[in-house]
């Protein structure tokens, strides 16, 4: 540095940041023509670190305090500079601000599925998501590995390569587990602490390092999903053999609704059928509640009982016998009359209704009343 620039520039007494983006990492101090007077007032606040680059290699860092910029307090840019005991003058030196707080409510997700082995369902297709939160523990490395000369670097910066080591390790975590699907929620926890442990070595080569880590979902495919919903439902009225049968039956009553021709007709009868089918299977199953209870037998209705129609009002006859009208008279008096031969077929009767007197054998109902006597006995008198 010749004595004209530094007559010429300004010199960095007080060198300090504030932040208020909440996603800033790194910020470079500005130094670009000014020179960093000797003794100058140095403030690194809680959560902040200030890191010295001379002539592109890592000098000193400064953790939260109040520095004066001397000799004493610079060990590494001193030497790197070959300052003598006595140095007062103004130096140049990068000057780069890293945030050590926790940047939180990082998201991570499989961008597509992990292939694990289920005892149950053979290979199936899982995604996950969640959160983390992410530290810079070492600025020094940090810089080296990941910032280099950015003035200004964001935590989406980093995000991307973070997620790409926990996608890693989560798939490998994952296909070598063996717990079943159906068990994984229930150990989302414990899952969770197993991949955060995985990847503190290769976080930690970055100067990182992940205090909290959350699995929030681990789903199924669709298809999947579809099929457990169905298992659950058949699970209520028990298990009907097995769930591929009822997935069979299910696709070919399926077919039995698609409108018109062959479909619907096969459809019919295949419903019929496997309705007796299914019906006959779920005889004497048993579902997680125990057996399947029958339907009662209906009582059988009696039979209507049968009442005699009402019966026809008697005929009353008034009968003309000595010349006086007699009466009136029912079929059972006439009957007598008959047997004892005052009623004969030129007696003349008559009834309510009647146009006048007539013979009793010009009435159809006094007919079988007045059969023929039997003849006489032969031999007889």
């Amino acid at each position: 540095m010749s004595l004209f620039d530094i007559l010429g520039g300004e010199f960095i007494e007080i060198i300090e940041w504030t932040d208020d983006s909440r996603d800033t990492m790194v910020y470079r101090f500005p130094t670009v023509g000014r020179a960093i007077k000797y003794g100058a007032k140095l403030t690194v606040r809680e959560g902040q670190a200030a890191v010295f680059i001379h002539e592109g290699q890592l000098a000193d860092v400064f953790q939260p305090g109040l520095y004066m910029l001397e000799t004493n307090n610079m060990p590494v840019l001193t030497r790197l500079q070959h300052w003598d005991h006595g140095f007062r003058s103004p130096f140049k030196s990068e000057i780069y601000f890293v945030n050590t707080t926790r940047f939180n409510d990082l998201k991570w997700g499989t961008k597509n599925p992990v292939i694990a082995r289920d005892p149950e369902f053979g290979p199936v297709r899982i995604r996950a998501f969640g959160t983390y939160s992410m530290r810079v523990t070492d600025p020094g490395k940090f810089m080296t590995e990941i910032v280099g000369t950015d003035g200004e670097f964001t935590r989406d910066e980093i995000s991307f390569q973070l997620r790409n080591v926990i996608v890693q390790e989560f798939s490998r975590m994952i296909a070598g587990s063996g717990i079943p699907v159906l068990d994984m929620a229930a150990n989302t926890g414990q899952f969770g602490q197993l991949v955060a442990k995985a990847i503190g070595p290769t976080v930690a080569e970055y100067g990182l390092t992940i205090p909290e880590f959350y699995i929030e979902n681990i789903s199924l495919p669709d298809e999947v999903e579809k099929m457990l919903d169905k298992r659950t439902s058949m699970g209520i009225v028990g298990d009907l053999d097995r769930f591929g049968q009822y997935a069979a039956s299910e696709a070919m009553l399926n077919a039995s609704n698609q409108p018109g021709g062959m479909g619907a007709g096969m459809g019919a009868g295949i419903g019929a059928g496997l309705g007796a089918g299914l019906g006959a299977a779920m005889a004497g199953r048993s579902g997680p509640w125990g057996a399947i209870p029958q339907a009662a037998p209906q009582p059988t209705a009696p039979p209507p009982v049968q009442t005699p129609p009402p019966l026809r009002p008697e005929t009353l006859w008034h009968v003309a016998l000595d010349g006086q009208a007699q009466g009136p008279h029912g079929r059972a008096a006439l009957s007598r009359l008959a047997q004892e031969g005052r009623l004969s077929g030129d007696t003349l009767v008559w009834t309510p209704g009647q146009d006048g007197w007539k013979p009793a054998r010009d009435i159809a109902e006094l007919a079988p009343l007045l059969a023929p006597a039997p003849p006489p006995l032969p031999g007889a008198g």
